[in-house]
């Protein structure tokens, strides 16, 4: 795990990547989306630097659409990508739950419960009578995505849990969010053949775990499934099956998914494996290739690996804030709802 002095340079390293705005770039002169910026305030939370996670919060307040949603991708000044994103859009919740837990600000929550309130309202208007969420919505601003992602839908029904957390705590009753997740989850748990085929991908393999979909002994027996497919002994977690990839961020949140499924030991080996993607500046490299360990894409370090690593690191140190959205301390119960969502 990582001492304090290495927190503290690992957070600087997201802080110094933040723009005036408030919006976290992934890299200096790169792009930004709303999912890697709230994980990157909630990293900034972690450590130490409220005033930075709450100016990250501001930006969202600031750019969201009267829809709920935000763009997918944004540059300093303007908007790379105008699709809209489901996934992206509904993480808001989780980052404004994770600050609140730390900080106990209500000042905080009350204003940002309306965004929270907007976005999974977008959200729901996605979601399928089978439970599943389509990914998108294209950028001609009218056009749905033709499928649903199970990595965006699983990470979807844990903003879900949290907005049913942050709605509960502001005295509001949202069911329609609740029986959502609930048919989201069976969706995920139950019906592979609603989602895009991604098999390959390793997100498709532990997103579920971190999600809250699948827990307890039937978390730990999808991760025991594909392991040696995923995990490469002292290097990380690859992108994907067939090529010897291992990022950062993909095998830090893998550790957090092993926390959730009760496997600690496995849990922080990975965040070991993180060791070698650091850079002197307390940054992560996005990934390797190996054997070589040939830096992928080239020399790119991003905020949101660096983020990543924090809150694994966190997760596994027992932080109040980060179990409790991560681990489901927080959060609802999912109730398992194979009934279509609307007729």
């Amino acid at each position: 795990m990582l001492n304090d002095d290495e927190i503290r340079d690992t957070v600087e390293s997201i802080a110094a990547w933040q723009v005036g705005t408030g919006m976290v770039l992934w890299f200096p002169g790169g792009h930004s989306d709303p999912w890697n910026h709230v994980e990157a305030a909630m990293a900034l939370t972690v450590g130490g630097r409220r005033r930075e996670a709450e100016r990250a919060y501001q930006w969202l307040a600031d750019t969201q659409h009267d829809d709920g949603s935000w763009f997918n991708y944004y540059l300093d000044g303007g908007v790379e990508d105008y699709r809209l994103d489901s996934n992206v859009t509904a993480y808001v919740a989780v980052g404004v739950w994770h600050h609140y837990l730390a900080t106990g600000d209500a000042g905080f929550l009350e204003a940002l419960w309306p965004v929270v309130d907007r976005a999974m309202g977008f959200v729901l208007r996605l979601q399928q009578p089978e439970g599943h969420v389509l990914w998108s919505i294209e950028p001609d601003g009218v056009t749905p995505g033709r499928f649903a992602l199970l990595t965006g839908s699983s990470s979807v029904l844990h903003s879900l849990r949290a907005g049913v957390a942050v709605a509960e705590r502001m005295g509001h009753e949202r069911p329609e969010w609740e029986l959502a997740a609930g048919h989201l989850a069976h969706a995920i748990a139950h019906r592979p053949e609603l989602f895009e085929p991604k098999e390959r991908w390793a997100m498709d393999w532990y997103y579920p775990v971190l999600s809250g979909a699948l827990h307890g002994e039937d978390g730990r027996a999808r991760l025991e499934e594909r392991w040696s497919e995923f995990v490469m002994d002292g290097l990380g977690v690859r992108c994907v099956t067939d090529r010897p990839w291992a990022t950062a961020a993909e095998t830090a949140e893998c550790a957090i998914a092993c926390v959730i499924a009760g496997m600690p030991a496995e849990a922080a080996r990975l965040l070991k494996y993180t060791r070698h993607m650091r850079h002197d500046d307390g940054s992560y490299f996005t990934g390797c290739v190996h054997p070589q360990c040939v830096r992928f894409p080239g020399d790119e370090r991003t905020t949101y690996t660096a983020a990543a690593v924090v809150l694994a690191d966190d997760m596994l140190k027992g932080g109040h804030a980060t179990t409790g959205v991560f681990a489901g301390h927080a959060l609802p119960a999912v109730v398992d709802l194979p009934e279509p969502v609307r007729e």
